[in-house]
């Protein structure tokens, strides 16, 4: 009969490896510290950032540099410091983008869970994945260097030449270095992408199985299960992912500066340039070193970007909240 082995006898293993005195109290006392910390105050790190971040540039400007001509529609630093052209040219770049991003990255979340096959969808899921961890630097170069002189020796011609009776796409011809505002919405959709799709396709795969099921048990085909069970089901979750993909693609900086051809005035058309606000901080960050109105500027930009971002997921967090108030109370 096989004996069991004695008390500390590990079996043929090695055994655990105690640890020191010293190891034991440092780890106690780090505990009794975290133990003294109230809970809610963990909970108020971000929002003391936040308030940190805004308390800093408030008080390297002050709103006394500029005051409300700051708003107006000319930037020609030192006489006149007014930022209208690059709130305007943060949206009208960042909202097509959003559409663009939205539309693919639902095709694709509804490719992946209701049609393509479940080994495929393994091989292919890491690669949306891989697309939102490549550095916004990656995406401006390989914009600048091999998507620009396509677009300018033949996309952006293409669309001038056959296009030109749509107002907003004639005039001006675009430039043959093919930067401007059609790549500069290229690569944001590029990089809005993966994360609009990461949360539409979780939203989607977090309907009940049985709904789908049912939907399919009473002769619905899986577009229509999809479109009237799967998409209301989760439209919290794609709103939120419409909500995040818009920051993402409004506060790009690098890689908008390097394909959007900067310049401080509005698009005359389809191809012209712009600058957005994210991207002319970026422009005039070594301006600022040494030179107290153009740091000033440059807070004041930072403050404005942050005061939109804020709003917009306020507004976005209240709406979805509300969407799901809605639909508890029609339960």
């Amino acid at each position: 009969m096989e004996q069991s082995p004695a008390l500390g006898d590990s079996g043929g293993r090695e055994p655990l490896p105690i640890p020191s005195p010293r190891r034991v109290r440092n780890g106690s006392r780090v505990r009794g510290i975290l133990g003294k910390v109230p809970p809610f105050a963990l909970a108020l790190v971000p929002a003391a950032i936040v308030v940190a971040i805004v308390a800093s540039l408030v008080r390297e400007t002050g709103f006394t540099n500029f005051g409300w001509q700051f708003f107006s529609s000319t930037w020609n630093p030192p006489v006149t410091w007014g930022i209208a052209v690059f709130v305007v040219g943060s949206f009208i770049t960042a909202i097509p983008a959003l559409i663009l991003s939205m539309l693919i990255g639902l095709g694709i979340a509804i490719a992946s869970v209701a049609y393509l096959p479940r080994f495929i969808t393994q091989i292919l899921d890491p690669f949306v994945d891989l697309l939102a961890g490549i550095p916004s630097v990656i995406y401006g170069i390989w914009g600048y260097l091999l998507v620009a002189p396509y677009f300018g020796s033949t996309l952006n011609p293409f669309l001038y030449a056959h296009l030109s009776f749509i107002p907003g796409f004639g005039g001006k011809a675009p430039d043959p270095a093919g930067l401007g505002f059609p790549l500069a919405v290229f690569i944001l959709t590029l990089m809005a992408l993966p994360i609009t799709t990461l949360l539409i396709r979780d939203a989607l795969r977090s309907v009940p199985k049985d709904l789908w099921e049912s939907g399919l048990a009473l002769g619905a085909t899986r577009w229509e299960t999809m479109r009237r069970v799967s998409i209301p089901y989760g439209r919290g979750g794609i709103l939120s992912a419409g909500f995040l993909g818009f920051g993402r693609a409004f506060g790009e900086t690098v890689a908008v500066a390097m394909v959007l051809n900067l310049v401080a005035h509005y698009p005359v058309n389809f191809y012209d340039g712009t600058a957005t606000i994210a991207a002319e901080m970026f422009s005039i960050l070594d301006s600022a070193y040494g030179n107290s109105q153009f740091l000033a500027a440059l807070s004041e930009l930072a403050l404005v970007l942050l005061a939109i971002s804020l709003i917009v997921n306020v507004v976005g967090r209240l709406f979805i909240s509300r969407l799901s108030a809605t639909e508890i109370a029609g339960l």
